[in-house]
């Protein structure tokens, strides 16, 4: 780590977009691992047998943390956490070139942590066996998966841009695990972060949600949860009260059952969850609409329960604010400054900006 650096950057230029911005003062960045586990093997390490495994120990299963703090920081930094199939670089640009998340909250005065998760990224070793890696052919899968179009035709009011190099940028940002995905593991590494940092605010995205959600019976440093589009497994209910399973063109939207004492953690501190545009309200066979619609739907049913049960946990599906055509990376779309802004407004409201 890297003390007291007055980093100045004066602008951006990338994908032949170039954005004026006032200078961002940086006092410091660096880099770290954190959490993570050993395997040793029993025997016996022999030096003219270097390259045995024998006696010696593998270290894997850590996240990678990249962290930037501003000049008259907050008091509350920002954890990010991506979403599948995805790294930390989900924050720091969009695809045509504009500022990212990481940027417009460090000019708004807050510390960045940008992870990327074990067995992802830059934390690619990993302690378990993986998959070989292959050959992704899921250009037209992601294209209707995170709600840009319906393959080859972006939807008309698309906030995703629409020249060619912005999408091949898009998918070109995909990374593929190393090992297998383990929610525990990832959540493990979160709260050995937050142990870390001290109290701060957990920002996640899709499946990064549901690790996430695991992390807070892991640590008392979670002051709040910003979730955009939380998907896939796990999805947290309390024993008793989990939804009935929504079946969609995608798969089964489904919860899982935690006893109550441990649910009642969500109530500890405001939450708020982002849905973007384009979500199905009746079954369909376009499986990127239709899996958002059990998606929302079990939202939904969790803030009503967190709230219930005396939290805080808000709902904002952006449409019924008239904000339309957000994809799954609404954070990263043309409008992502009116997103973050949206951000900023709960932040306030809540108290999380000081």
């Amino acid at each position: 780590m890297r003390k007291s650096l007055l980093l100045v950057m004066a602008g951006l230029c990338l994908a032949s977009v170039c954005t004026a911005q006032e200078p961002l003062v940086i006092q410091e960045q660096g880099s770290f691992l954190v959490g993570g586990s050993t395997l040793t093997d029993n025997g016996e390490f022999v030096f003219s047998d270097l390259w045995s495994q024998s006696g010696q120990t593998a270290y894997g299963d850590h996240a990678y943390v990249w962290y930037q703090v501003p000049v008259n920081a907050k008091k509350l930094p920002l954890v990010f956490l991506h979403g599948g199939g995805q790294s930390k670089r989900t924050w720091e640009t969009t695809p045509d070139g504009r500022e990212g998340f990481q940027n417009i909250f460090l000019r708004r005065g807050f510390t960045a942590y940008l992870v990327d998760q074990p067995r992802r990224g830059e934390a690619g070793f990993t302690l378990a066996s993986g998959d070989a890696m292959t050959p992704m052919y899921y250009d037209r899968t992601m294209f209707t998966l995170f709600r840009l179009g319906r393959w080859p035709e972006y939807y008309e009011d698309s906030q995703f841009p629409r020249d060619k190099a912005s999408l091949e940028q898009f998918y070109r940002q995909g990374t593929p695990n190393t090992g297998p995905l383990d929610f525990s593991v990832v959540a493990d590494s979160i709260a050995a972060l937050l142990e870390k940092t001290g109290p701060a605010i957990l920002v996640t995205h899709s499946q990064g949600g549901g690790a996430g959600w695991m992390t807070v019976s892991r640590t008392e440093n979670i002051k709040a949860i910003v979730a955009y589009e939380p998907g896939g497994s796990p999805r947290l209910f309390p024993e008793g009260e989990v939804p009935e399973a929504i079946s969609t063109s995608f798969g089964l939207i489904e919860g899982t059952a935690i006893p109550l004492e441990e649910f009642r953690k969500f109530t500890k501190f405001p939450i708020v969850i982002f849905y973007g545009d384009h979500i199905a309200t009746e079954p369909t066979d376009n499986y990127g609409s239709d899996q958002w619609r059990g998606e929302l739907a079990l939202g939904r049913k969790f803030a009503e329960l967190v709230n219930k049960y005396g939290g805080d946990c808000t709902v904002i599906h952006l449409p019924e604010l008239g904000i339309k055509g957000n994809t799954h990376f609404m954070f990263s779309d043309l409008n992502n400054i009116e997103i973050a802004d949206l951000l900023s407004k709960w932040l306030a409201e809540k108290g999380l900006d000081k």
